[in-house]
C-alpha cells in the first residue's frame, strides 16, 4: 500500500524540508501550492510547470496548484483572529489553508496532512498553544504532521499507525536557523530559498494601499481588483475615484490585459508615459486631478506647458480630450 500525503507548500525552506524528511521515509509527498495575487501568483496558469518544477527539484510525486483567491478575500475583509503587524491576517490565513487542504485529501490520494511549521519560529502563529489552536479552528487534528517540530508535540495518527516513524522526525523549535541550513546541505538542496514567506500582505509599502481599499469598499474587493492592488502607483482622489497608473511600459500592458472592457483608461496623447486606470469612478470632478498625475509621472511632459490627455474606454473607439 501506497503512503501518501499533501504537504502545504509555501515554496519555503522549512516546507521543502517537511516534504524531504518525509520522502526519506519512502512517503510520497503532494505539494499543494494554494495562490492569490498576494503569494505564489507568479505560477498562475502553469500547473504542467508547477509539477514538473517539483517533480524535478525535489523528487515530490506531484505538484497541485490551487487559486483560492475569493475565498482568502472575504476572509482578509475580516480575519477573526485580527492582523499582524501590517495586512496580514497570519492566524485566520493557515486556518483557511487547512481546511481547505483537508477537502483535497480524497482528491489527490493522501491521508494525512504535513507542514514546515516550527514551534516558537513565529511569535504569532507558531507558538506551541496556537499550533494547536490552528489544529482545532481547521478540524484537522490527528491529521497534522509537523516533522520539523515532531517530537516537540503530541503524537498524531500517522505516527500511530506506523505511517511515520517518529523518532527519525526532528526537535527542532525556536526562531533559529542552524539546524535547517545544516539539513539542507546534507539533503543535498542545489537552491537553498530565504526563510521570508513572501506575502506581499506583510509588505509595509503595500500594506496601508490594501487595507485603505478594503475600507473604501466596505470589503467586498473582487480578485481582479486585488490583482491590480499588488502593482503600479495608486491615488485616492479628492472626489473618492481610485486611480491606478503602471510605472514603466510592462506595468502598462499588464494593466491594458487586466482591464475590463468598457473600464475608464487615460494617456498622454503622442507622448510617453503612464496608462492611467480609474478603478473606482466616483465624481467627474476627478478627471483633471487624474489627468494631472499623469502628465506629473510621465518624465518627457513634466516640462511642458499643456498635454492633451486621452480619455476612452477600453474596447471603444470614441475617445475625449482633456487639455492640462
Amino acid at each position: 500500500m501506497k503512503k501518501r500525503a499533501l504537504l502545504l507548500f509555501s515554496e519555503g525552506l522549512d516546507s521543502i524540508l517537511a516534504g524531504k524528511l518525509l520522502k526519506a521515509q519512502d512517503i510520497e509527498i503532494v505539494a499543494l501550492r494554494f495562490i492569490t495575487p498576494f503569494f505564489g501568483w507568479k505560477w498562475k496558469g502553469k500547473e504542467k510547470d508547477f509539477d514538473f518544477y517539483v517533480r524535478e527539484e525535489f523528487g515530490f510525486e506531484a505538484g497541485v496548484l490551487e487559486d483560492i483567491t475569493p475565498d482568502y478575500l472575504k476572509m482578509l475583509a475580516a480575519p477573526p483572529h485580527g492582523y499582524g503587524s501590517q495586512f496580514n491576517p497570519c492566524i485566520d490565513c493557515k486556518v483557511l489553508m487547512l481546511r481547505l487542504a483537508k477537502e483535497k485529501l480524497s482528491e489527490t490520494g493522501a491521508s494525512f496532512l504535513v507542514t514546515g511549521e516550527v514551534v516558537g519560529q513565529r511569535p504569532m502563529s507558531q507558538m506551541r498553544n496556537m499550533l494547536r489552536h490552528l489544529e482545532k479552528e481547521a478540524g484537522v487534528e490527528e491529521l497534522l504532521l509537523r516533522p520539523l517540530s515532531a517530537r516537540k508535540l503530541p503524537e498524531t495518527r500517522p505516527e500511530r499507525e506506523g505511517l511515520v516513524l517518529r523518532d527519525r522526525l526532528l526537535d527542532i523549535s525556536g526562531r533559529g536557523r542552524k539546524r535547517q541550513l545544516a539539513l539542507a546541505r546534507e539533503l543535498g538542496l542545489r537552491h537553498i530559498p530565504s526563510p521570508a514567506g513572501g506575502c506581499l500582505l506583510t509588505d509595509p509599502s503595500l500594506a496601508p494601499r490594501l487595507r485603505r481599499y478594503f475600507e473604501i469598499k466596505d470589503g467586498k474587493v473582487t480578485p481582479l481588483e486585488a490583482e491590480i492592488l499588488t502593482f503600479g502607483r495608486h491615488f485616492e482622489l479628492s472626489g473618492g475615484s481610485w486611480l491606478v497608473m503602471g510605472r514603466q511600459e510592462r506595468e502598462n500592458r499588464r494593466l491594458l490585459e487586466l482591464v475590463a472592457p468598457g473600464s475608464l483608461l487615460l494617456k498622454i496623447k503622442d507622448i510617453p508615459g503612464p496608462l492611467g486606470y480609474l478603478m473606482l469612478e466616483k465624481d467627474q470632478k476627478d478627471l483633471p486631478e487624474a489627468a494631472r498625475l499623469l502628465k506629473k509621472y510621465a518624465p518627457k511632459a513634466r516640462g511642458l506647458e499643456k498635454v492633451k490627455v486621452l480619455l476612452f474606454r477600453k474596447g471603444e473607439e470614441q475617445k475625449e480630450t482633456l487639455e492640462i
